[in-house]
């Protein structure tokens, strides 16, 4: 009832290629196969007739199931169902098996033989991929592969190059065949080309890296599917080429980072200490500090000043230490030289000298660590060199440097504009004019009040202030006349343009607004009183009083000042004017010294 061949005697029941030879009778037809047997004789070529015949022999032995799965196949071997049946069942059968059992090959040829007509079916392509796979064979996965990805349509590729892709990233595949392989996948999907330089990454071809991040970079196109931006990118491949140096030979590295200093202005630490970095690695030290040097002297934030900061002192740290323990190490062979050398008069130094600079490394680290606070401070004025706090702290840090402290003071007075200063800019002249007297040098002094007087300060009592300091210091050097020939000098009211229209005062310069300080004129008024005459000293208060701009303490110290030379009626003019000048409750205080002081010398004699 089977359709058999003969040969030698014995019925041939299925294939060699299967890994079936000549049978016993076991594999014959039995009772539950006749019904199925008699069907496919009138129609042989229905595969839901095989489907049924399979499912009703579940339980028959694999080989027997392999005798009918190759009857199907070889009646209908166009069938995807029986053949993919067929591949799957076959393969969960050796999963189990060693490596180097006879069915692995058995089943690779079967699988070569369904993609005679199934060569357009991806899932018959992925099932015989992950077998290759699980056999290590790189140069079958490697053909198989090529082969699907020229067998199946564009559209299916992604399914062959998963498979691939993950092959290829296995130990013991070739790094040069795995870079070939995802330079070609590349072509296929040019946006997953951050797989390929993670893949880069683990072999160790950081030049490579470096060249394709620096290509991502120069194309404006390009997306990160990861979500990088191109700051990340461009931070990524500054550590690259500063932790790999003698690797990555693609690219200018100094050029680069500098680049990347000029355009990221927020990594800008982190960027000079990859280029220190980088020459560090390379051995060149001096370089290296030449750069750490460089990033101090140009940050402008405090985070960045600490990160090069801390990475010069670390650096200067590992030196030393090294210096110290190979010094260690070559203590004893110096002093046996030494012994053996004993009568040597210290001629041929140039050819015993053995390079130990350990203290001059030493010194270097400590100059490092005691200029911290003058290059923070430099910082901190780039940032805003109109701040005057700024200013009088780096100056304090000078104080035992009198040449530091005038080359610092001049800085000061030079960089400082007043209408963007924040402090009083005009300390900085008198601190500067003090610091002169304090050291004796009282004309240099008056050379500063004098530069100091004629600067275009934002208000009109900054300019004072400058004035009556200039004045107090040379009460203190005892020049009486000086000081008041420099209150003239202060109160003269400036010349006006006639024919033209007078500006307003805030449009004026605060020279030109000087005469109505009340504070410069209340100064004057003491140093008269004190100094000079009865008269002077009226001119001078019947000057403020012209002019204004008096206060109500004023006008009690000029009514007390006449009282004092008996000219009571001249006083209570005094207050007659002062009452003019103010209104309630101003001159509450006004009123009652008059009254005080007419009822305290007239009484009741006068109504």
């Amino acid at each position: 009832t089977m359709a058999t061949h003969q040969r030698d005697g014995r019925p041939l029941t299925g294939s060699s290629e299967a890994g079936i030879d000549y049978v016993d009778d076991d594999l014959l037809p039995q009772e539950p196969d006749l019904i199925f047997e008699a069907e496919l004789l009138r129609n042989p070529n229905l595969p839901s007739l095989w489907s049924r015949y399979l499912d009703a022999r579940k339980d028959a032995t694999a080989r027997r199931r392999y005798v009918i799965f190759e009857r199907a196949v070889n009646a209908l071997p166009g069938s995807y169902k029986l053949w993919y049946a067929y591949l799957q069942e076959r393969y969960e059968a050796v999963r189990d098996l060693r490596i180097t059992e006879a069915a692995y090959p058995a089943l690779n040829n079967t699988f070569e033989r369904a993609l005679v007509t199934m060569h357009k079916m991806p899932k018959i392509w992925e099932l015989y991929l992950n077998f290759l796979v699980e056999q290590q064979d790189v140069t079958s996965v490697r053909q198989t592969c090529n082969r699907a990805l020229a067998s199946l349509p564009v559209t299916q590729h992604d399914r062959v190059w998963t498979i691939y892709l993950g092959f290829i990233r296995q130990d013991g595949v070739p790094v040069d065949t795995a870079r070939r392989v995802y330079r070609r996948y590349l072509k296929f999907e040019p946006g997953h080309a951050e797989e390929y330089i993670e893949f880069l990454k683990t072999c160790g071809r950081w030049d490579e890296v470096a060249e394709r991040l620096a290509i991502f970079l120069n194309d404006e196109t390009f997306q990160s599917l990861a979500g990088k931006s191109k700051h990340d990118m461009w931070l990524e491949l500054c550590e690259i080429v500063a932790t790999h140096p003698e690797e990555v030979n693609c690219l200018d590295i100094d050029s680069m980072i500098r680049g990347g200093i000029r355009k990221f202005t927020d990594e800008v630490g982190r960027l000079w200490t990859c280029l220190a970095d980088f020459y560090i690695r390379r051995g060149l030290f001096e370089k290296a500090r030449d750069v750490y040097e460089e990033g101090l002297a140009t940050v402008i934030t405090v985070r960045d000043f600490s990160l090069i900061f801390d990475a010069y002192t670390q650096f200067e740290e590992s030196v030393l230490s090294a210096k110290m323990e190979s010094a260690a190490e070559g203590a004893l062979d110096v002093e046996t030289e030494n012994n053996s050398d004993g009568n040597n008069s210290g001629t041929d130094f140039l050819l015993t000298d053995s390079g130990d600079d350990l203290d001059l490394r030493l010194a270097r680290l400590e100059f490092l660590m005691s200029r911290r606070p003058e290059l923070l401070s430099s910082v901190m004025l780039r940032q805003n060199p109109h701040n005057v706090h700024e200013w009088r702290k780096r100056i304090s840090l000078f104080e035992d440097d009198p040449a530091r402290q005038v080359v610092t003071f001049t800085e000061a007075v030079t960089n400082v504009d007043p209408s963007k200063a924040i402090g009083k800019p005009h300390s900085l002249w008198v601190d500067f004019a003090k610091f002169y007297e304090i050291h004796g040098d009282v004309e240099n002094a008056r050379i500063v009040f004098d530069k100091a007087v004629r600067v275009p300060y934002s208000t009109v009592d900054d300019l004072a202030t400058v004035w009556c300091e200039w004045g107090e210091l040379e009460l203190r050097q005892q020049n009486f006349g000086g000081a008041l020939s420099l209150m003239r000098r202060a109160t003269t009211e400036p010349p006006r343009s006639p024919g033209l229209r007078q500006k307003k005062s805030e449009l004026l310069p605060v020279q030109d607004q000087l005469f109505k300080s009340l504070k410069l004129w209340t100064f004057y008024c003491d140093l008269e009183e004190s100094l000079g005459s009865l008269d002077s000293a009226q001119a001078v208060y019947n000057r403020v009083l012209d002019l204004r701009i008096a206060s109500p303490q004023v006008i009690l110290n000029f009514a007390l000042l006449l009282q004092e030379h008996k000219l009571f009626e001249e006083s209570y003019k005094v207050y007659e004017r002062g009452i003019n000048l103010f209104k309630f409750p101003h001159c509450r205080e006004i009123w009652q010294a008059y009254l005080k002081d007419f009822v305290g010398r007239f009484g009741s004699k006068k109504a």
